[in-house]
């Protein structure tokens, strides 16, 4: 699975998860964080997919970077408030963290393509 496969099945994963949680004000509020940037990674990803150059591409991706590492923050605030969701917030996290070294890479790799190029 391509990681813009992933990091879309990951938005729909966080989607139905926020539908699940509570409705309480302070619910409300992390999750349309969480909703927010756990789907900007994949439409970022998507934007990168199109990109006009290496430079280009590595900006939206270092943009999907940063909202998948924002991703792994709100559920991170969710699991130590939350006690009764943990079983689908663990691996929601797990693919979090993986999002964001896969990322990491990613930018990495293109960057030194730029320089020996």
């Amino acid at each position: 699975m391509s990681i813009r496969e992933r990091a879309y099945s990951f938005g729909l994963k966080i989607i139905i998860y926020c539908r699940k949680m509570p409705t309480d004000k302070v619910s409300g509020a992390i999750c349309s964080q969480l909703v927010r940037s756990g789907t900007s990674i994949g439409a970022n990803l998507e934007e990168a997919k199109d990109a006009m150059s290496r430079a280009d591409f590595i900006k939206s991706t270092i943009i999907a970077l940063k909202e998948a590492r924002e991703t792994f923050y709100w559920l991170r605030i969710i699991r130590d408030v939350e006690s009764t969701t943990q079983n689908d917030l663990a691996g929601l996290i797990q693919e979090s963290e993986e999002l964001v070294k896969i990322l990491v890479k990613t930018v990495k790799t293109t960057k030194e393509k730029i320089r020996n190029s």
